[in-house]
């Protein structure tokens, strides 16, 4: 058996089939749904924040709150599993891979503050997942270009909702504040890479559609 650090490289040096790639992602999606996740292994943002006291009402908003961040990691998560299992070139594909990898570290970071706040996330996220996986297989499908287009429309909207949910977190709740602002930054980062990349411009009917199940999956996810 050969040493860990080699083991891995022989991994990464490998070039894996479509079924191979399909076996990963199932495993992904058991992770990504029923934990545990792995990540990049950066410490939550609101790590060694001081915890304020939060009112009844508060907690609970604040609570929802990141349950529907913590729901829209597990579509993000799903887009881009989605998406590498379908993209033609292999650039794009690491790029949608290592995306997935640091929306790990956002997964992790708002389950923790969700059971912080003594709330629960969303009990559909198994649908969250499905539905988000086969949209971005349906847009690796199309053509590198549009599923690039497709990553950086997604972290413009995901930019737009956590803009709303920083203005309506309690004032005092600087733990969330913190985790939402680091996401900010990521999603803003990848929007720039999937440009860089060569992302399309999609079509305005498009973008709309986008936006409508956007807004049902937060909605939704905000009660349940």
């Amino acid at each position: 058996m050969p040493c860990p650090l080699l083991y891995r490289r022989l991994m990464e040096s490998r070039r894996f089939s479509f079924l191979d790639r399909l076996v990963h992602g199932l495993d992904q999606a058991l992770h990504t749904v029923l934990g545990p996740v792995s990540s990049q292994g950066r410490v939550s943002p609101g790590a060694g924040i001081t915890e304020h006291e939060l009112d009844t009402g508060e907690r609970l908003l604040a609570g929802r709150l990141m349950r529907v961040n913590h729901a829209g990691e597990i579509a993000a998560q799903a887009l881009y599993q989605g998406q590498a299992l379908s993209a033609r070139l292999l650039l794009v594909r690491e790029k949608m891979e290592q995306a997935a990898r640091e929306e790990n570290d956002h997964l992790r970071w708002t389950e923790e503050r969700v059971r912080e706040l003594s709330a629960h996330t969303s009990y559909l996220a198994p649908l969250w997942y499905v539905g988000s996986f086969t949209i971005g297989a349906l847009a690796g499908a199309a053509g590198d270009r549009w599923s690039l287009g497709f990553v950086a429309e997604t972290e413009h909207q995901v930019m737009a909702h956590i803009d709303s949910h920083l203005s309506r977190l309690p004032p005092t709740d600087d733990r969330s504040r913190a985790i939402l602002e680091q996401m900010r930054a990521d999603e803003s980062r990848h929007a720039t890479v999937a440009i860089e990349a060569g992302a399309a411009d999609l079509p305005t009917p498009i973008r709309h559609l986008m936006t409508a199940v956007s807004q049902f999956m937060t909605r939704t996810a905000f009660w349940i």
